[in-house]
């Protein structure tokens, strides 16, 4: 099955970190750029940030630039979200998504979500 599976969401306070995973089953992730968004109630979803496939070129939103960082081991055909100084506005499901690359905005494989709650 091909498919895009996240992990590592769960629950922390302000200030805290999270390290998300997104991890391609049945495909080689080292082919895709991958896109991490995220969308919180009632909210449009947004863009966080990207890798391409190299992993040589990454870019962030505005609201998580020097508190996020994308990486990826395409050996181990996984990407991650280090997640640093979290925010109540960080609170969101979110999402992995792999594209030809970080300025394609069509998406081969989605993965189902994973919940960030930053709360005291």
């Amino acid at each position: 099955q091909l498919q895009l599976v996240e992990s590592g969401g769960g629950m922390v306070q302000p200030g805290g970190s999270l390290r998300l995973s997104c991890t391609a089953s049945g495909f080689t992730l080292a082919d895709y750029a991958i896109v991490w968004f995220r969308q919180a109630p009632g909210k449009e979803r947004e863009g966080v940030s990207c890798i391409s496939s190299s992993g040589v070129y990454r870019n962030y939103a505005d609201s998580v630039k020097g508190r996020f960082t994308m990486s990826r081991d395409n050996a181990k055909n996984t990407v991650y979200l280090q997640m640093n100084s979290l925010k109540p506005e960080d609170t969101a499901v979110y999402y992995c998504a792999a594209a030809g690359s970080c300025r394609i905005y069509d998406y081969d494989y989605w993965g189902q979500g994973t919940q960030v709650s930053v709360s005291t």
